[in-house]
């Protein structure tokens, strides 16, 4: 049955839909086993490991898809990202999570711990903004690396997307930059689901403030212009997101119908720049999935992904799908 909640999607649009959860977790799951290491040479193999700092298994994905999966699941559902239901229900589902959890970010467990028990999205808002004033600081990548669900369920509406997006950043993530660059975000995963093209991270400038806009806009511009290892504090928001874009922009595609294999490229690159790997791989993935789509996604990386709760890469798929309202919405162009 179709709602006025979902755009009407085609056979490419799906796949591109559907690429979003699958291609951020393979990027994580790339990721995890290099995390914390120097940058590599750009002749370097990397591939789905497992190991490093956590012990993971080969193909398991992190608290970046964990926490991307818990904002997917509740998308799925039908809620507003927006609403104190939804909130409340992914702050319940990252509490569970984290219990069982080997690796939480340390700005996401001092706010899950702050929060009590059984936080409601208010009261996760509410530490948050404590922390920042506590620290002085709240501006980790923690927010942008399980962003990449908020585009889906808002494919037919960028003004919530943008309202949504800052919203879902705030239960752990005071600092307005992290609420910014998730929005930019958003926008840029959203346009390359219904359009096919990275042009939309540009045009969602065009939604910030002159003065902000022209600051992300010069960001940016040093991201193409410089490698993803330059972005060595890529912890921090700003460097994560530059570091995403870097590879995707400095990764050439390659001809013809071999332009997908951009995907597969890219989120080497963004391993091979170091330090936060799997973030920034897993932040990369959502939009070189948004882009290229599930069938971009190399058939092996696709059976060996898996991670918490229970879930493997065809369920990434599912929930993406779901997440974007399927192929039942009414139609947006």
């Amino acid at each position: 049955m179709s709602t006025d909640r979902t755009p009407a999607l085609t056979d490419a649009q799906l796949d591109r839909a559907a690429g979003v959860l699958l291609a951020t977790a393979c990027g994580d799951a790339l990721g995890a086993g290099y995390e914390f290491g120097d940058p590599l040479p750009e002749t370097a193999e990397v591939g789905m490991v497992g190991g490093g700092a956590f012990g993971w298994t080969p193909g398991e994905w992190t608290d970046d898809t964990s926490m991307a999966v818990a904002i997917a699941e509740v998308a799925a559902a039908g809620a507003d990202l927006r609403s104190p239901e939804a909130l409340d229900a992914i702050g319940a589902r990252w509490v569970g999570w984290s219990r069982e959890a080997a690796d939480v970010g340390a700005q996401t467990r001092a706010v899950l711990g702050a929060a009590g028990a059984a936080p409601t999205g208010a009261a996760l808002t509410a530490a948050a903004t404590a922390h920042h004033h506590l620290t002085g600081r709240s501006g980790g990548n923690g927010s942008l690396m399980r962003t990449a669900p908020v585009a889906l369920a808002y494919l037919h509406d960028p003004d919530g997307l943008v309202e949504a997006a800052h919203t879902v950043s705030a239960l752990t993530h005071h600092d307005p930059e992290a609420g910014e660059a998730c929005a930019l975000w958003c926008l840029a995963i959203r346009h390359a689901v219904l359009h096919g093209t990275f042009d939309g991270l540009r045009l969602a400038l065009d939604t910030l403030p002159d003065e902000r806009a022209a600051i992300w806009a010069a960001r940016l511009d040093e991201a193409e212009a410089n490698p993803p290892s330059s972005f060595d504090r890529n912890g921090w928001v700003v460097q994560a997101l530059q570091g995403a874009w870097s590879v995707i922009a400095r990764t050439a595609v390659p001809d013809g119908e071999l332009a997908s294999h951009h995907l597969q490229r890219a989120l080497g690159a963004a391993v091979r720049g170091g330090r936060d790997t799997d973030t920034v791989a897993a932040i990369a993935g959502g939009l070189l999935g948004a882009r290229w789509g599930e069938s971009a996604v190399p058939a092996p990386w696709r059976q060996m992904v898996h991670g918490w709760p229970g879930l493997r890469g065809a369920d990434l798929v599912r929930l993406g799908v779901l997440a974007a309202g399927g192929p039942t919405g009414s139609s947006q162009g």
